[in-house]
């Protein structure tokens, strides 16, 4: 499992305007319904790094933890040596993030935030530098398989788009970041599908752009949004960001 390995719902193909909206709205209610499970991102109260060498062994931890409480394991490779690294990660299905969450506020469904694209793989992939939050400015490489290309706004755009378990996710900042959405950005899953003559096109929903999982957990090292996936209009559509009971921090 990668550091921030995103385990929201995939991208479903595009419907008719009045059972797309329904479909969003049953992904919304999965969405909130997942954050706050034993595995949500809600739920990740620790992420402990062993030292260099060292493998995680969770068998020997579990008898220690109290109910509710599971260990999993995680890697990363150090973007400066090329070790792998390991860490122990702690789960709490009654952290103190999931007994004060409420929920995400969301921008209104928007049909004119469902967008088309052209999508051009690239032979082999290749390696696109992705800062990383918690990695003091420093970068790690992420395989992009192609090029998403399209106008917004009357801008055009060529985004890069990550290998997420075989999805392409797209970590995009716009101007509503920092205020009315999630300062570093949001994800969003990115459905592929063909044109006409079999040319290679890609559906992006705004509606399903999500917060990221380090917008729940300080234990995540999330990607930011690489230049060229910067918008220079507001992204009026998809989440905006957590809610919690009594001015609860969850960082």
């Amino acid at each position: 499992m990668s550091e921030c390995t995103v385990s929201e719902p995939r991208p479903t193909p595009p419907q008719l305007p009045e059972i797309a909206e329904h479909q969003w709205q049953t992904w919304r209610d999965d969405r909130q319904r997942d954050l706050a499970s034993p595995f949500g991102n809600l739920a990740l109260v620790e992420t402990r790094w062993l030292p260099d060498g060292e493998r995680p062994d969770p068998g020997a931890v579990r008898p220690q933890l109290a109910d509710g409480v599971r260990v999993t394991t995680v890697q990363r490779t150090d973007p400066a040596t090329g070790v792998v690294e390991y860490a122990l990660r702690r789960w709490d299905a009654n952290s103190p993030a999931i007994q004060n969450f409420q929920y995400v506020e969301t921008f209104p469904y928007r049909e004119d935030w469902v967008l088309e694209a052209d999508y051009a793989p690239v032979q082999g992939a290749r390696r696109v530098p992705f800062e990383h939050i918690r990695d003091n400015g420093g970068t790690r490489d992420l395989a992009v398989p192609g090029d998403i290309t399209l106008n917004i706004g009357g801008e055009p755009y060529t985004l890069s788009a990550f290998d997420d378990d075989g999805t392409l996710l797209l970590v995009f900042g716009d101007p509503t970041n920092g205020g009315v959405t999630y300062g570093a950005g949001r994800f969003l899953f990115v459905h592929r599908t063909e044109g006409e003559a079999g040319a290679q096109k890609v559906v992006l929903d705004f509606n399903r752009a999500f917060v990221p999982p380090c917008g729940f957990s300080d234990q995540y090292n999330c990607p930011m949004p690489p230049r060229q996936n910067r918008f220079h209009l507001p992204v009026e559509a998809g989440e905006k960001l957590p809610v919690f009971r009594d001015g609860f921090q969850e960082h």
